[in-house]
């Protein structure tokens, strides 16, 4: 299995979307950017053993969060909860990263939150 092969795997195990749809905004300026996506996170960092999906996306969410990269996030929200996470556990990582980030991105992701769980009929969250 090549590196692509290996990282489209997680990454269509993780996202409801075609990989194709994913990445097609990037086809007509960078398209070897996509290329580099699966193969260096997903195909090379997603799949060591030490730690599972399920934290990963968690880890993930976190950094996006800190990072203020709302439309990422949202990918990774969504994969969050594919891969386990509660909506809860999702909004506590968020909300624990107003302590790193500050509190107008933690107020970002929440609302970034809001939306996919909106969107995936899973409000008011339990």
């Amino acid at each position: 299995m090549t590196r692509y092969e290996k990282g489209k795997e997680v990454l269509e195990s993780i996202q409801e979307r075609p990989i194709e749809e994913i990445f097609e905004g990037l086809e007509d300026i960078a398209p070897d950017m996509s290329r580099y996506v699966v193969e260096f996170p997903y195909a090379e960092i997603y799949t060591r053993s030490e730690v599972d999906l399920k934290t990963r996306e968690l880890c993930t969410v976190a950094a996006l969060t800190v990072l203020g990269t709302v439309p990422q996030l949202k990918d990774h929200i969504n994969a969050a909860l594919n891969v386990g996470n509660s909506p809860k556990e999702v909004v506590e990582i968020i909300m624990q990263m107003s302590a790193y980030a500050g509190f107008p991105k933690a107020i970002n992701g929440v609302v970034a939150a809001k939306e996919v769980f909106s969107e995936r009929d899973l409000l008011p969250i339990e």
